[in-house]
């Protein structure tokens, strides 16, 4: 996960390469991502004809990035999973269950990133191991760079957003239900969104 420039059309040509811009390589440090301007998001499809969007509200999550070489960045992500919500409270006592996610056995949700790619521009992308229900797989989130600002309280803060997705049953998520019309109630495919404002550590 790199940090690099926002794109300026005034930039001549001859400009440095946003992996060694000296603006880049000033905001190299380690950062706590801000879980109250940061979302963690995720989409499944319903009964085959609409989508259903929830998210996480109780979460933590830290960034190393290196401006002058931005595949030595990485990121760590902890997630609650009580904290689950989609909206609906029955439905999200059904995610929480057996049927599920097992929040009473498996509380946590891990992301640790194992490599970091610059795609060009402000986009990048970052691979590394999801943990969910005592299964480790790979996963790879394609990251736009939103750019840095200091915040009115001093704090230096950089932007993500983020979007993977998954199939749920590769982390043993397979509880269905058949339609009658032919199809499942729930999708296999899972799309994860990110929003991510993280504060340089002082």
């Amino acid at each position: 996960m790199g940090i690099f420039s926002r794109k300026d059309s005034t930039t001549p040509t001859t400009a440095a390469p946003a992996a060694t811009d000296p603006g880049l390589t000033a905001l190299t440090g380690d950062y706590t991502i801000d879980p109250a301007h940061t979302t963690i998001g995720f989409v499944a499809r319903h009964a085959m004809v609409t989508n259903v969007k929830g998210g996480f509200h109780d979460f933590t999550g830290t960034l190393h990035l290196d401006g002058a070489e931005p595949s030595r960045s990485t990121a760590t992500l902890d997630i609650k999973m009580e904290s689950i919500e989609t909206g609906n409270a029955d439905r999200d006592g059904h995610l929480k269950s057996s049927d599920f996610f097992r929040t009473d056995e498996f509380p946590v949700m891990t992301f640790r990133s194992t490599k970091a790619e610059a795609l060009g521009g402000d986009d990048y992308r970052i691979t590394g191991d999801l943990s969910l229900l005592g299964v480790t797989k790979p996963i790879t989130i394609d990251l736009e760079f939103n750019g840095a600002a200091t915040d009115p309280f001093g704090n230096q803060r950089v932007g993500f957003e983020g979007k993977a997705e998954i199939l749920r049953s590769e982390w043993g998520l397979t509880w269905n239900a058949a339609l009658e019309t032919g199809g499942v109630l729930v999708s296999d495919k899972i799309k994860l969104n990110f929003d991510i404002s993280a504060i340089r550590n002082a």
